[in-house]
């Protein structure tokens, strides 16, 4: 996984970063509250990659993100990832979070299940919690057992898990939804 370019875009809830090299994306970084954070934290994770413009196949992706965080349900089941390097089972486990839908939760064991490995479900948490994709594999889709948060270990924390899923409109119980429906 080598990053050639990086770039950051505007979200809804601020400011994000997207890596990419010869075989696709290969990083998304959460949303920071300043520019200067988001570009200091991508430029830690990819430091030989050049700021610049993002090649289309990788604007598509960054509209899709950005308009899955303006609420829109969004499938970025067809942004290219680069997993050169991610281990084995990791890349099984991105594989099923990336057929959770917008709005739609599994929880850890439910994944290790798919996976045909139903004791596996802290490896599980420990894979998403390695997540380079952040967004496009969505971990914050991920919960606990009884459909509670669990962790989060991206920026923000579990109350950035709880925007994302606010914005989906993902049920989480113990929760209340963002806005009433009527």
């Amino acid at each position: 996984m080598t990053a050639n370019g990086i770039a950051l875009f505007e979200t809804p809830i601020g400011c994000c970063g997207i890596a990419w090299g010869e075989r696709g994306v290969v990083g998304v970084q959460l949303p920071e509250a300043r520019e200067r954070d988001a570009r200091a934290r991508l430029r830690r994770r990819f430091p030989a990659a050049r700021e610049g413009t993002a090649p289309p196949e990788v604007q598509r992706a960054i509209d899709g993100i950005v308009a899955l965080l303006r609420g829109e349900a969004r499938d970025l089941d067809d942004v290219r990832l680069d997993m050169e390097g991610v281990p084995a089972f990791d890349r099984r486990v991105y594989e099923v979070a990336r057929s959770i839908p917008p709005g739609a939760t599994l929880s850890y064991g439910e994944i290790a299940a798919r996976l045909g490995e139903p004791d596996a479900a802290r490896d599980v948490g420990q894979a998403l919690g390695r997540n380079p994709f952040s967004i496009v594999v969505p971990c914050h889709r991920v919960l606990a057992a009884g459909a509670k948060l669990g962790g989060f270990s991206a920026r923000g924390g579990l109350r950035t898990k709880l925007r994302l899923l606010s914005i989906e409109n993902a049920p989480v119980k113990g929760t209340l939804p963002l806005f009433e429906r009527r």
